[in-house]
């Protein structure tokens, strides 16, 4: 039997509550009280509504209800991922980690070319290509009949102070040979790493014979995508762009000022096969073309801080020279945004072909675990409004090279270094081929000069 116990208290209150009356002395209450709480009531009801539909909106306007349709989709998927990971024979390729990957790669690199899912590596090397630095040793290889052979260290790199030299051949990186049969860069990944870190390096000198064990410490390498800086003809400069990094604009003014330096009154921008990079890189290099402030291009996308203009902010003095910008089908993105600004203004003659029309910019959205998604976020256009996407640029005089010579010339503006046909021959197979489309070019800047000196001496002041 189970007791109740009740102390002195709670009877008392107990007691208390038998003794109140049902009404209290005031008797019943009148019409106009009852009409008054129902008024009270009502409004009580209505703020409550009011307040409650605010709060509703404000909830969805900071996202703190997820969407209906989102939770739906992602009950759906998480269903089929666990179909999958409970039915697949394969019980070690379907774990969760690996699917939930798979699944985030099918379902952006599905909606264009361009949008991807970057995992840990992928993001890494990804960063360091946008930036221009990664950790190395400073040395440039290639693959040469089944061997890794050093193309040339870069100056003042870890491995030119070491004393390597170009013909060296890596045979070993931290005491492990190299699988010469293997792609160019398994290699080029083992000899990248943290800044501070070290790496040794067994190489064979096929000059000497002599071998070579050498420990160096990996610095941060600045990637040159400014190359073949050079004379062409005389008064006439020549500059190549492989990439646009963060780098470049500073890479670019440089080497524009050391062909002004040396007496360059025209100049030529090779922009062939240059997959493009960072826009703002673009617009840096487009830049001292431009007046300050003039626009060099505009994005548009899905919302309002995706609408932006880029216009030139140099405080130096705008350089104005004959232009010409070699173009092809391998030239794309921040390649085109700077020969379309160019072109669009009248600052450049185009020579080459139809660009690869690549008019969409990716926004980088960093993830947890190192991971990251590059993502289309918006089209960008040219000064006069036009767009690139899937046109491309095309150049004011066509000059069309077959698939054999844009093999060959790639080879040769990849190796200025090798001035000596013979050199080259017994390198790359065959002997150096003319240059259709410099040769071109060479001879617009040289019409654009003529016709500039003709103009001056037909003036009125000089009759």
């Amino acid at each position: 039997m189970t007791s109740l116990r009740i102390n002195c208290q709670d009877h008392a209150r107990i007691t208390a509550k038998r003794d109140e009356p049902i009404y209290k002395s005031g008797g019943m209450p009148t019409v106009g009280r009852m009409l008054k709480r129902v008024f009270t009531l009502g409004t009580g009801i209505a703020l409550g509504v009011v307040l409650a539909v605010a709060g509703l909106r404000l909830a969805a306007a900071w996202n703190l209800f997820p969407s209906r349709e989102l939770a739906r989709s992602a009950s759906y998927v998480r269903d089929v991922m666990r179909l999958v990971n409970e039915h697949y024979f394969d019980e070690k390729a379907v774990g969760y980690n690996d699917l939930t990957r798979q699944a985030m790669h099918g379902m952006v690199e599905s909606l264009d070319p361009h949008s991807e899912f970057l995992e840990q590596k992928d993001n890494a090397h990804f960063e360091e290509d946008l930036t221009g630095e990664f950790g190395g040793v400073g040395i440039q290889v290639e693959t040469r009949q089944n061997r890794i052979v050093i193309i040339a260290p870069l100056a003042g790199g870890p491995g030119e102070r070491a004393g390597i030299r170009r013909g060296d051949e890596i045979v070993s990186i931290d005491g492990k040979a190299v699988d010469t049969s293997g792609n160019v860069d398994s290699i080029v990944s083992r000899l990248r790493g943290k800044p501070k870190t070290k790496v040794k390096i067994g190489l064979v000198r096929p000059a000497t014979q002599e071998t070579l064990n050498l420990t160096l410490v990996r610095e941060v390498i600045k990637v040159t995508s400014v190359r073949d800086v050079r004379l062409v003809a005389p008064g006439m400069g020549y500059v190549q762009l492989t990439e646009f990094s963060d780098h470049s604009p500073t890479q670019f003014r440089r080497a524009l000022d050391d062909l002004l330096a040396q007496g360059a009154t025209s100049l030529i921008i090779d922009l062939r096969n240059n997959p493009g990079g960072v826009l703002d890189a673009a617009v840096g290099v487009a830049e001292p073309f431009f007046k300050k402030d003039e626009l060099i291009v505009y994005t548009k996308g899905r919302k309002p801080e995706d609408h932006e203009e880029f216009r030139a902010g140099a405080s130096r003095p705008m350089v104005s020279l004959p232009i010409a910008v070699l173009i092809n089908a391998g030239s794309a993105s921040a390649a085109e945004i700077v020969a379309g600004a160019l072109k669009d203004t009248g600052r450049a003659i185009l020579v080459g072909e139809r660009s690869f029309g690549k008019g969409s910019v990716q926004s980088i959205f960093k993830l947890d675990r190192g991971e990251g998604l590059k993502l289309t976020t918006a089209r960008y256009y040219t000064p006069g409004g036009a767009t690139i996407h899937e046109k491309g640029v095309a150049p004011h005089v066509e000059v069309v090279m077959t698939p054999e010579e844009d093999t060959k010339l790639a080879r040769q503006r990849s190796r200025p270094d090798l001035t000596d046909p013979q050199e080259f021959k017994e390198r790359f197979g065959f002997e150096p081929i003319k240059d259709r489309q410099l040769e071109t070019a060479i001879t617009m800047l040289q019409g654009v000069r003529l016709w500039g000196e003709r103009t001056v001496a037909r003036s009125p002041n000089n009759i």
